[in-house]
């Protein structure tokens, strides 16, 4: 896998042993071309993997970047893949080793996006984005991202996350969910 774009553009990042499903290259590119400019924005990144999508965010510019990955056989990998960019860059990367459930009840940080990318026989992803509207995990305006297969739809609106994009890549998509600020009486 490789870095696409930014400060760290064709960076080659190491793959972790186990099961993997990295985001696509090419997904991955799109994606944050439609984000656009990330400059000093925060960034969490779920079902981390390798942390190539956590280490793209810093190289196109978010500045609290934090990772959480399951899969403890993947933590080594990861932080070195992590170490390697907080060296180039002097960004610090948080990387938390726990269940998404768990770390999403437990977080106490707001981000401007959210990324994430379970893998696809994961059947909870509407609690994912429940979880992350009701705990107020993104700031008003921030998005969450989520990747899945074709076959499992997600609704247009879920709380005060409203889909605001999707894009469709192979037999997979990513939804874009807007944070739409509360409303008071």
């Amino acid at each position: 896998m490789r870095i696409t774009g930014g400060a760290l553009a064709g960076r080659i990042i190491r793959c972790p042993d186990g099961i993997i499903r990295p985001a696509m290259d090419r997904m991955r590119e799109s994606v944050f071309a439609i984000l656009g400019d990330l400059s000093g924005a925060s960034w969490l990144d779920m079902f981390s993997g390798s942390g190539t999508v956590a280490i793209e965010a810093v190289s196109r510019g978010a500045t609290d970047v934090q990772l959480c990955e399951k899969d403890r056989i993947k933590a080594d990998t990861i932080l070195e893949n992590v170490a390697v960019t907080e060296k180039e860059l002097g960004i610090k990367i948080g990387c938390h080793f726990m269940a998404a459930e768990l770390f999403l009840k437990r977080c106490k940080d707001q981000f401007d996006y959210i990324f994430f990318d379970p893998p696809f026989p994961y059947k909870f992803r509407m609690d994912l984005l429940r979880t992350t509207d009701r705990r107020g995990l993104l700031r008003d305006g921030g998005t969450a991202l989520i990747h899945f297969p074709e076959e499992d739809g997600l609704p247009d609106r879920i709380g005060g996350l409203v889909l605001t994009d999707s894009r469709r890549y192979g037999r997979s998509i990513v939804n874009f969910y807007q944070k739409k600020p509360s409303e008071t009486a």
